[in-house]
């Protein structure tokens, strides 16, 4: 049997193992998935260790998806265009690196929440990983401009020179945040609530149709889904449906079957909502 994974930091809490599981059961494959925590100093020694005991494919998550790209011998375009990599395809003796986020995320928006996202005014909170991942499949999908705020405006920028867009394409700092005006998706792609570090948001972001969507599921993204809520978003959305439309297109790439989704997206979802209201 062949062996995958998810890599990342940290990794316990990971829901990746069981959606596979279930994606295993769904088209026949036996699956062998685990759980590895690497940190960046570390990841490149446990990926060795992992191709070493026969691993042949593996998701990367946090904080490891910059770091993944480095260590592949060959990528696809969109990973190339995300300057990042969450899926990680062993050939040979080297790894073939992709990135199925932002796919993830538009098939989930589009597909599961009936978003139409063509034309809509954008704004990325962050420009770590996770946003390069959705930010070149949020343009294909026909966003309208699309705005890029970070704490460090060096990464905004080096965000914004990546997708090469200039004229549809604006870096900011977050300071400014209150200035932009009214925005119809706003997306966050930080995982500063995690630190309890979510950055004040003002209510003037707020356009009539917008949608607040976190790429975070479970209590990281309970800050900033509170806080589509209490300012009267058309739509808040959180991570999970992501998460599974990403893993899916990451099995299908190992494993040449594409497997259905809502099946396990409506046990997670149940699930979540269960563990928020019982307390």
């Amino acid at each position: 049997m062949k062996h995958y994974a998810v890599f990342g930091h940290p990794v316990a809490h990971s829901l990746s193992p069981r959606i596979h599981a279930a994606f295993g059961r769904d088209t026949g494959i036996p699956i062998d998935y685990l759980a590895i925590d690497a940190d960046v100093g570390s990841f490149r020694a446990r990926l060795e260790e992992f191709a070493a005991g026969g691993g042949a494919g593996a998701n990367v998550t946090l904080p490891l998806k910059q770091e993944a790209l480095a260590l592949c011998a060959d990528v696809t375009e969109r990973a190339r265009r995300a300057g990042a990599v969450n899926t990680l395809v062993r050939n040979g003796d080297d790894w073939h690196g992709d990135n199925t986020d932002g796919e993830g995320l538009v098939r989930d928006l589009t597909g599961r929440h009936g978003l139409d996202l063509r034309a809509r005014r954008t704004l990325l909170i962050g420009a770590g990983g996770a946003a390069r991942g959705v930010a070149p499949s949020l343009l294909d999908a026909g966003i309208g401009d699309l705005y890029i705020v970070n704490r460090t405006s060096s990464r905004a920028d080096a965000l914004a020179d990546l997708l090469g867009q200039p004229g549809r394409v604006h870096p900011r700092h977050l300071a400014d945040i209150g200035t932009l005006g009214e925005f119809e998706l706003v997306v966050n792609a930080t995982s500063a609530a995690r630190g309890g570090e979510m950055p004040t948001l003002p209510r003037s972001l707020v356009g009539r149709r917008m949608a607040a969507v976190d790429l975070n599921y479970g209590e990281a993204a309970t800050p900033f889904l509170a806080w589509g809520r209490a300012s009267g978003a058309y739509a808040v959305v959180d991570g999970l449906g992501m998460l599974v439309e990403q893993a899916a297109l990451s099995f299908a790439r190992w494993h040449g079957a594409r497997p259905e989704t809502d099946e396990i997206y409506g046990e997670l979802r149940a699930e979540h909502a269960h563990l928020v209201t019982a307390d």
